[in-house]
């Protein structure tokens, strides 16, 4: 088992930390070699992270779903899946925390988390694990605190209420952003009279 106890200071106000943690584009992209796949009706995603453990390459898939608490700004991520070539599966869960830091003028962190491994690559990836999860947490901590210095605000979502997933309108995959946008397509062409088509 890996264990992850990790906290981050971050130079920005709790509000604008907690709008890039819990976009899921927003955290991919302070994540090297993580992407994100398909999603689903159920509110999960499908998503792709490539680790290097020593001198081996290893890209996992896994379907994630994200909880989200935004009036408590926190949320849980529980991912499951497989590497490649289905030598290794995992299960893992991480729950995170957004706290104001008066003392730092910004905001704090908090993530705690566990990776259950097994098969063919489980002890060599549990055996560098220490060293890895450092080293991706440094340059996470990196690019989170660089997106939220960007003043550019991210889309604003719909509220989120609690639920075993995220809603769809949380969802910010490439499929909801083109359903977004051909929605607001047909509103600007479409006229005040309506039409036989439009009834």
């Amino acid at each position: 088992m890996i264990s992850i106890a990790e906290e981050i200071t971050v130079p920005s106000p709790p509000k604008r930390v907690w709008e890039v943690v819990s976009d899921p584009t927003a955290v991919v992209s302070c994540i090297s070699g993580a992407e994100l796949g398909a999603n689903h009706d159920d509110g999960s995603f499908d998503g792709t992270l490539v680790v290097r453990f020593g001198g081996i390459r290893v890209r996992f898939a896994a379907r994630v779903t994200l909880e989200l608490d935004e009036p408590e700004q926190s949320g849980r991520l529980t991912a499951r899946g497989r590497d490649g070539q289905g030598a290794t599966r995992f299960s893992g869960t991480a729950a995170f925390r957004v706290t104001g830091d008066p003392a730092a003028a910004g905001s704090r962190v908090r993530l705690d988390g566990e990776v259950n491994l097994t098969g063919k690559l489980a002890q060599l990836i549990e055996s560098g694990a220490g060293v890895v999860v450092s080293r991706m947490v440094k340059e996470f901590a990196a690019e989170l605190v660089r997106r939220c210095a960007d003043p550019e605000p991210l889309t604003p979502a719909a509220p989120v209420t609690p639920a075993t997933s995220v809603p769809p309108a949380r969802r910010r995959g490439p499929l909801a952003l083109l359903r977004a946008w051909w929605s607001r397509l047909r509103g600007m062409r479409r006229t005040p009279v309506t039409s036989a088509r439009d009834e």
